[in-house]
């Protein structure tokens, strides 16, 4: 049985680069849970607020719900549910779910595989976390989900997969002349920059070239609020800041709510801007909520 390939494969709802990551976020859980104690089961009513947290956090802007994959994961052949009643999900609604003791776990081979070969676990979650997932999140996303993964677990796992082109961050940061496109700072030691970090618009993982009109040089602290949906690009080239963004410091209003509606900073005259193909993906796929208006508190 190849895991790893059964891990590239989870069957999941798309249509024109839609996000939908309901299952890898579930398996990614299922694992962190199985690392921490390999006998435990998931009832859904105790894990449910977990599950929820995470597809609200790291999923889609549109509402969503932990019953549809924990129902449909069990296709894959990674996850098996049982009831009170016997083996078997009594479907996808919550109530059916909740109301049955519906309880899930890894499939058993997986779970023998995982006890058998140490290093699966980890490879199956890089695999999860590089096919759904941009590098700025996965560290707080296995922080979330209670994985540990070791350094060896980090790398490629699967060669035939596209490659990177790692020319990708140089050819950003020049285009932006080493500033963040949001906030202008462009901070060195010596001749390094420090703090500055190549941002997909349109996600690698979701088809998003490596070029440079759908990258952006940013911060570090605003290509995290980038690609968790607190920050996007609007027509114009605008800064768009998100509604449901909450923050009350002086240093929150400055460096985050200010921003609405300022034009970014770059590129370089010549030099193409973010594509609105790029721009339109993730105000539909990342970005939450309405845009704030420019100079609202």
């Amino acid at each position: 049985m190849d895991w790893l390939e059964r891990t590239t494969k989870l069957r999941q709802w798309t249509r024109s680069g839609t996000r939908a990551p309901h299952k890898p976020l579930l398996l990614l859980y299922a694992l962190g849970r199985f690392q921490q104690d390999a006998e435990s089961d998931l009832r859904y009513s105790a894990v449910e607020q977990d599950l929820q947290r995470l597809l609200t956090e790291y999923g889609p802007p549109n509402k969503t719900t932990p019953a549809y994959p924990f129902h449909h994961l069990v296709s894959d052949g990674v996850w098996e549910v049982r009831t009170d009643r016997g083996p078997g999900s009594p479907g996808s609604g919550v109530q059916d779910l909740r109301e049955t003791g519906a309880t899930g776990r890894l499939a058993p081979d997986l779970r023998t595989a995982l006890r058998r070969d140490p290093q699966l676990l980890g490879r199956m979650a890089r695999l999860l976390l590089d096919l759904h997932f941009p590098p700025s999140l996965h560290g707080e996303l296995c922080e979330a989900v209670g994985l540990e993964l070791e350094p060896a677990e980090t790398e490629s796992v699967s060669p035939a997969r596209r490659q990177r082109d790692r020319r990708m961050r140089e050819l950003v940061l020049t285009a932006y002349e080493y500033r963040c496109a949001f906030c202008g700072y462009d901070g060195r030691i010596g001749a390094v920059p420090v703090g500055l970090e190549a941002a997909h618009v349109r996600w690698w993982a979701f088809g998003g070239p490596d070029a440079v009109d759908n990258g952006l040089c940013l911060c570090s602290l605003h290509h995290k609020l980038f690609d968790k949906g607190v920050l996007g690009v609007g027509d114009g080239h605008r800064v768009l800041v998100s509604q449901r963004f909450v923050g009350h410091s002086p240093a929150a209003r400055e460096h985050v709510i200010a921003l609405a509606g300022r034009p970014l900073v770059g590129p370089q005259p010549g030099l193409r801007p973010v594509a609105a193909a790029h721009r339109d993906w993730h105000a539909r796929q990342v970005f939450h909520g309405e845009p704030r208006s420019a100079g609202a508190a």
